[in-house]
């Protein structure tokens, strides 16, 4: 099967160092890394529990203000080869919400579809190596 696990949820987050901080030293989760978005202003940090392959990717700099409650993103799944789950999926009727996958500077490729209720779902395909 080419879905192969929850990969991440993402968090939008006012500011990043402040929040690492908070789910690292209150929550007990460890950094697994920092990355600049290919977006210029947007920076990401994946966090996880010691063991756990499921992570919490915060997101700084994409929206200017965030509403009270917070604000989830989107839910991320692992796929082993985007192209043919984008296509897949796209037989099935599925709403893309990006014209195309996205490579990050990592090799990390992701796309965005449309879950039944408009929820923002993401296609991750982890670097290769």
């Amino acid at each position: 099967m080419a879905m192969m696990k929850l990969e991440h949820v993402g968090i939008m987050v006012s500011e990043l160092e402040r929040s690492m901080a908070f789910y690292t030293d209150v929550l007990g989760m460890e950094l697994v890394g920092t990355l600049d978005h290919n977006t210029p202003g947007i920076r990401l940090a994946f966090l996880s529990y010691p063991g756990q392959t499921a992570q919490l990717e915060l997101i700084e700099g994409y929206a200017d203000r965030l509403p009270d409650e917070g604000q989830v993103h989107h839910v991320a799944i692992t796929v082993d080869d985007i192209e043919a789950e984008v296509a897949r999926l796209r037989a099935k009727g599925v709403r893309f919400l990006d014209e195309a996958i996205t490579t990050l500077r990592n090799g990390a490729r992701y796309i965005f579809f449309a879950g039944p209720d408009g929820e923002r779902l993401e296609l991750f395909q982890p670097p290769r190596g």
